[in-house]
Formats: structure tokens, C-alpha cells, sequence
């Protein structure tokens, strides 16, 4: 850990009613090196001040101008459908209305009164339509050069120190976001304050990946680096079409991509041909790879034309494939091809996906952890219910193992060598539902979906190793018995129907409940984290606790108190459980 700040010290020079005004609050710091201060406009305040203006392009699809931005709530009115729009995310439901018939023409009208935020963070009231265009008039023309920097910002918050001349401090300054920085370092080169910015520092850059800097030199080469590394986007438009075919070329062989939509002749493909995987490779030769493992292989080849920019696709086996594509939209980890008469692919790039799998591969990742059995479809029906709270563990020597109730059943599993791809053999005592010839239609870093005719399983890794959180819940519920304090199903408390049951959860991932007759009712729990954090409950058919089955969410956990929540698929509560030490 680092003992000493260092500082970006920034030279304008303060009142001296000021400093006199201020000296009693002065507190005595080591001076810094003189290769540490920069003056007011020295290249890295203007870099800083840059990098804080407001960036207007994310709106375009409202004003069409990179210059401004049009304040939030505002109502507009795309292709005749009135929208609110409250947040950066409601941009794409303008954008969803526009692409929904590719040959119509898309209209927009903004309702007024509105206000706009320039990019000095200031802001004008408009009250119609041609004050906005007098403004529009002044912003840069289409993709033209501008100072802002939008390819890397601060990660708030930040704080600056504020100082005399003697290089005392005198007063600290929290800042949360761009507007209050744009405002500071603006005082700052007007020679109203005297201040250091407090490191480290964390930079995030266009891909979300972070940059922590630790003094002057380091925050000036970092935004000097990242300033032009992304594409600013400041076209008139919302989605992005003014890339270089150099840029795109170098987008599609980065990564994997998987498809998540696919449209052929207005037809919808996609429950077909979701998760198949494409990888571009620089020397032209493009490869799909099926769910069933099949591997199609052809070319790729890209042009720029008066419409954008187009991707050509020759594959032999996969004509639903072969087809010139145009570029309509480049977002982050994301790509949409369209062509004419109703034809659509969304690829969404996953750098974790391995295109080439081997036997030996699947085989070491399924030993590396457990797996929870996260869905499990059997001729049409759901049947994952049966297995929360009881992971797999898949072993050397071809061991497979189930956890239920904290006993293992033990069966065996092997790997094999299939004409289509690569099939998981299960083979498990009583457990019919799992001992069949599984294809592994998809694998990735913590989940695997297989297939098998007409039954579909998903499992996911579960590897509470080094996971604190877990590790936390686990030791707060193994380390008493608890009571059910409430359980309520919508608006109905049933609380009554748990009185004096007591609930015992063993480390071994099972749970006893004695009941008020001291009868007992066994079952199954886990802990685990799935963009959020989890408790599975399993307590079979016994009454009345067979109504709490369920993979709950974890809201609040206290030594003495657990909150679990039941959500729908809107996100509305539509149960609660709270267990409480008893």
C-alpha cells in the first residue's frame, strides 16, 4: 500500500483574502516534485477537461446532433407511436419502432417545450422545433472532428485536494460524475482554485475494461492512448454504420460469435439456428459450428458501398447462410446483418466460447467443478423442479455423483466421440430422467446445454471455492436452526401453517425439519450465485414445505435473519420467506 498521495497539481494562483480567510484550517503536507505540477493549461487539464464534456452522440436518434443533448424525460413520437422516454435505454425502443419494416421511411417529432445540455454541461429551454434546428446549425458537421474524448472516462467518484500556494491543503473535493468535473477543472484553468487529483485513479475505456493510473505521467499517457482507440460514433444517427472496413474486418475475427437471431426469406429461423457459432479467420475462410457439433466451412469476404459496409457469405451445406449481408448496426459485442426480403442475423461475440472442442476438453471441464442441473425438459415437461438443491459432481475414472438430501448416488459418465459431435453418457440409479445420450449442443465458461431427441438439460458450474459471499451464507445457515418468521404468497399470509416446525440445515447440503409431533421431513438446500445470489429448497412432496421448493433469491442475510424472495418474470415479488434463528 502506497503512504503518500501523488498528486496532478494544477497552478492558478488563489486570493489572498482567501488563503488568509482559510489558514486556520490548513493541514501540513509533504511537497510535491516539481515533475509533478502542471500548470493551468498544460496538455493534461485540457485532456481531463476534454474527456468530462458532455458526449451528445449517445442521443442522435432524437436531435441528430453530437454537439447536445436533449434532457431526459422527453415524450417523441416515432413513426406515429408516442413514447416517454426516460433513460439512455429507451433509445433502442425508438430504434426498435424504426427497424421494425426495413422500406418504410421513419419520422420523428419531438414534443416541446424541451431542454437541451450543451457540452460545457450548461443548458437552453427550447420551446419549438426551429430554435432546435438554430442550434443544430451550430453543432459540427456529420463525423467531423471535435475535442471531446469519448473513448475513456472516469470511473466516479473522484476527489481532488485543494490547496494554497505553500501547497497546504485546505479543503478536499468529492466529484460524481462529468458535469461536476467539467465545472472544477473549468475553475481550475480560470485560476479560481488551486487543486491536485487524488490517486489512484480508475480509467474505464469504450470496452468497459478499467485502467487504474497511479500519478500525472501515467493519466496522460493513458488518455493520449485511448482518446482516438474507439469509434466516437458522432454520425447523425443512432446505430453505427460509419465504420472503416478495416475496423470491421478486425471486429469479426477478434472472438467467436454466436447467433442469436436469424430471419431467411421472412421466415423465422431463429429456434433453428440459435447458438450456432461462426468464427472469421483472417485469411477469408469462415466456419459455422451447429448445436449437433457439424462444422460448415466456406468464405468471407467485405466491401464498402453507397448503402455501408457488406459481408459476403459463400457456405456450402449452409445456404440459409450464404448470402451478401449488409452491416446495419455495430454495438458492443454485438452485430446485425441485414439483406433484403426479410432476411436477419444478430451475432452477439463471445470470446470464452472454444470453436474447436475435443473430447479431452469437455472431459477436464466437467471435472473442475460441481454443476447444478439449472433446467431439464424431458418429452415436453419441466422437471428441473425435481433436482434444486442437488448438484453433480463428475470425477476421474468415469464417477459421476448426485448430491440429494446429502447422500451421494453414485453412477458413472463418459464422454464420446460422436459422427455429429461430442455425447455426455450419464448412467445414474433410479434417475431416469438423466441416464441418456446427451449431444453437447453448447458449452461455455459455466454452462453446458445438451440435447438429447426431445429432451433439453442446461447445467451450470457451481464453484463455491473461494466465493465469500457463498462461503458467508453457508456458515451463517449451517450454524443454527431456524424457524419460518413469514411466508406470504401474494397477499395471503401463511405463515400459520409453519408454527413450531424447525429447520436444520447440515453441511452436507441437507436439510431436516422436525415437525410439532417430532416427525421428520428431509430435504436438500444449496447456496449459490447466479446474477444475484441464490438459496435452492428442496423438501420433496412433504406437506406443508412442498410449497417452498424453489430456487429463491437471496434479498438480506444476518446472523440471526435470512430474507428470500420468489420473483415473476416482470420482476413483480410474488412471494416472500423469512427465516429466522430460533
Amino acid at each position: 500500500m502506497k503512504t503518500k498521495l501523488k498528486f496532478l497539481f494544477l497552478l492558478p494562483l488563489f486570493a489572498l483574502s482567501f488563503l488568509m480567510s482559510c489558514q486556520q484550517e490548513v493541514v501540513d503536507v509533504t511537497p510535491p516534485a516539481e515533475s509533478e505540477a502542471l500548470v493551468a493549461d498544460s496538455e493534461l487539464t485540457s485532456l481531463i477537461s476534454a474527456a468530462a464534456k458532455m458526449d451528445g452522440s449517445k442521443d442522435n436518434i432524437i436531435d441528430k446532433a453530437s454537439c447536445m443533448s436533449v434532457e431526459l424525460p422527453v415524450t417523441v413520437i416515432a413513426n406515429g407511436v408516442e413514447i416517454t422516454i426516460d433513460s439512455e435505454d429507451d433509445y433502442q425502443v425508438i430504434k426498435t419502432i424504426f427497424d421494425e419494416f426495413e422500406d418504410d421511411s421513419d419520422n420523428l417529432d419531438i414534443v416541446f417545450p424541451i431542454t437541451i445540455v450543451l457540452a460545457d454541461h450548461s443548458e437552453i429551454a427550447l420551446e419549438d422545433r426551429q430554435a432546435l434546428e438554430n442550434l443544430i446549425a451550430q453543432c459540427q458537421d456529420n463525423n467531423q472532428p471535435d475535442d471531446d474524448i469519448e473513448c475513456i472516462d472516469f470511473q466516479y467518484p473522484i476527489s481532488f485536494s485543494v490547496y494554497n500556494t505553500q501547497f497546504q491543503v485546505i479543503d478536499n473535493i468529492t466529484i460524481e460524475n462529468d458535469r461536476q468535473l467539467f465545472m472544477f477543472i473549468h475553475r481550475v484553468k480560470q485560476g479560481e482554485v488551486f487543486a491536485s487529483l487524488d490517486f489512484p485513479v480508475t480509467m474505464v475505456l469504450s470496452d468497459g475494461s478499467t485502467i487504474s493510473v497511479y500519478n500525472n505521467l501515467e493519466l496522460q499517457n493513458t488518455i493520449e492512448e485511448a482518446k482516438n482507440a474507439c469509434d466516437e460514433d458522432d454520425d447523425n444517427d443512432y446505430h453505427d454504420t460509419d465504420f472503416t472496413l478495416e475496423r470491421l474486418d478486425a471486429l469479426l475475427v477478434t472472438c467467436p460469435w454466436v447467433v442469436r437471431d436469424f430471419n431467411r426469406n421472412a421466415v423465422e429461423l431463429s429456434d433453428k439456428y440459435r447458438e450456432y457459432l461462426m468464427i472469421f479467420n483472417e485469411d477469408g475462410v469462415v466456419k459455422v459450428r451447429a448445436r449437433n457439433g457439424e462444422v460448415y466451412s466456406g468464405t468471407w469476404t467485405t466491401r464498402l458501398t453507397d448503402k455501408g459496409a457488406m459481408i459476403n457469405l459463400q457456405l456450402e451445406g449452409a445456404e440459409d447462410f450464404t448470402l451478401e449481408w449488409l452491416v446495419y448496426d455495430i454495438e458492443y459485442g454485438r452485430i446485425k446483418l441485414l439483406a433484403e426480403g426479410g432476411n436477419k442475423i444478430i451475432l452477439a461475440k463471445n470470446c470464452d466460447i472454444v470453436f474447436d472442442q475435443t473430447k479431452t476438453r469437455i472431459e477436464n471441464y466437467l471435472k473442475e467443478c460441481f454443476w447444478r442441473i439449472e433446467r431439464l425438459r424431458i418429452a415436453g415437461t419441466n422437471k428441473e423442479s425435481d433436482y434444486i438443491g442437488t448438484p453433480l459432481k463428475f470425477e476421474d475414472d468415469g464417477v459421476v455423483k448426485l448430491r440429494v438430501q446429502g447422500e451421494l448416488v453414485t453412477g458413472t459418465w463418459e464422454v464420446q466421440d460422436a459422427n455429429l459431435g461430442f455425447v455426455l453418457q450419464i448412467h445414474l440409479d433410479g434417475r431416469p430422467d438423466l441416464e441418456l445420450e446427451w449431444l453437447v449442443a453448447f458449452l461455455e465458461p459455466d454452462l453446458i446445454k445438451l440435447e438429447s431427441l426431445t429432451n433439453s438439460m442446461i447445467i451450470r458450474r457451481y464453484c463455491p471455492d473461494g466465493d465469500n459471499d457463498i462461503n458467508y451464507i453457508n456458515d451463517v445457515i449451517i450454524s443454527s436452526n431456524w424457524q419460518v418468521a413469514l411466508y406470504q404468497d401474494g397477499d395471503v399470509d401463511k405463515t400459520s401453517d409453519y408454527f413450531m416446525y424447525t429447520i436444520n440445515f447440515l453441511e452436507s447440503g441437507a436439510v431436516a425439519v422436525t415437525d410439532p409431533n417430532n416427525g421428520l421431513i428431509d430435504g436438500s438446500w444449496l447456496a449459490y450465485r447466479n446474477d444475484g445470489l441464490f438459496l435452492g429448497l428442496n423438501f420433496g412432496i412433504e406437506v406443508p414445505f412442498q410449497v417452498l421448493n424453489h430456487r429463491w433469491r437471496i434479498k438480506e442475510i444476518s446472523q440471526t435473519r435470512i430474507e428470500l424472495k420468489d420473483y415473476s418474470f416482470t420482476g413483480e415479488v410474488e412471494r416472500i420467506l423469512v427465516l429466522e434463528i430460533k
